[in-house]
């Protein structure tokens, strides 16, 4: 599960958090592993937790992403966009669970 935070957003890290748990939990997806990227820009895709994460998916230890949604892997739609089809082309579902109140 993917979370990040960049210094404009209103949605904090434990809100995005237990929006994905809830979501994980609900869906019987165990064995849950959080990358969190606190306070950086969405603007490049230069981020320790999600080169992480891409480094996990690349080794065939991730069955899927969440995210809240997509902007959270970045604000560059065209390379959202990009991750999106390379999470396809992996066979990676790629989750954004709908926002509940």
């Amino acid at each position: 599960m993917y979370c990040r935070l960049s210094r404009d957003d209103s949605s904090s890290i434990l809100t995005q958090k237990a929006m994905l748990s809830r979501y994980a939990s609900d869906h019987g997806y165990r064995n849950t592993r959080f990358f969190v990227d606190d306070g950086y820009s969405g603007t490049n895709f230069n981020r320790p937790a999600f080169k992480k994460m891409i480094a996990e998916v690349e080794a065939g230890h991730v069955e899927r992403v969440i995210t809240k949604d997509l902007s959270r892997l970045g604000r560059n739609y065209l390379g959202a966009i990009a991750i999106a089809a390379y999470s396809y082309m992996a066979l990676i579902p790629l989750i954004q669970p709908p926002i509940r109140s």
